[in-house]
């Protein structure tokens, strides 16, 4: 399969909050209760500004799923710390994907002269946990019982990798 990584824009609006939307009512790997309309999509493109932000598009041009590097913390003496982001369309998980997008943010964050990237993952996304950690990202904190969604309580995994 061929897999093209682009830069993230407005236009790739619908396709990146259907992905979304689809962890938020499917799964634990989205943190929010029901579904956001198309407009977050704005707020998304502002938390990510002036990071690297990107979509996967197959060889059809159909967008196979997103990821972003934003701000740690607002502070700059913060500004060496990025947290990522990324979502896979279900359809397109366990073919690379998500491999690319890891890399590619990897090698953008390195050019911004990142070092240290985290990842907050829920407890219950037992495989994005497995594969941060096969990405050489280590647990360096959990959040105990700080999650409530559709009657579960669960953990935020923080996971760290020193670039």
């Amino acid at each position: 399969m061929d897999i093209r990584i682009r830069p993230l824009t407005r236009n790739h609006q619908m396709e990146v909050m259907d992905i979304f939307n689809y962890y938020i009512e499917n799964s634990f790997a989205a943190y929010p209760e029901n579904p956001l309309p198309y407009e977050f999509f704005d707020r998304l493109l502002k938390m990510c500004e002036g990071y690297p932000a990107i979509i996967a598009e197959n060889e059809s041009g159909r967008i196979m799923g997103f990821g972003m590097l934003r701000a740690y913390h607002p502070l700059p003496t913060f500004s060496g710390t990025a947290e990522i982001s990324y979502f896979i369309g279900p359809e397109f998980t366990g073919r690379g994907v998500g491999q690319m997008m890891l890399d590619h943010l990897i090698s953008k964050a390195k050019e911004k002269g990142i070092t240290s990237i985290l990842a907050n993952i829920s407890s219950l996304n037992q495989g994005s946990i497995n594969f941060h950690r096969r990405n050489g990202f280590v647990e360096c904190g959990r959040f105990k019982g700080i999650v409530r969604k559709r009657g579960r309580v669960f953990d935020v995994v923080y996971m760290q990798k020193m670039l």
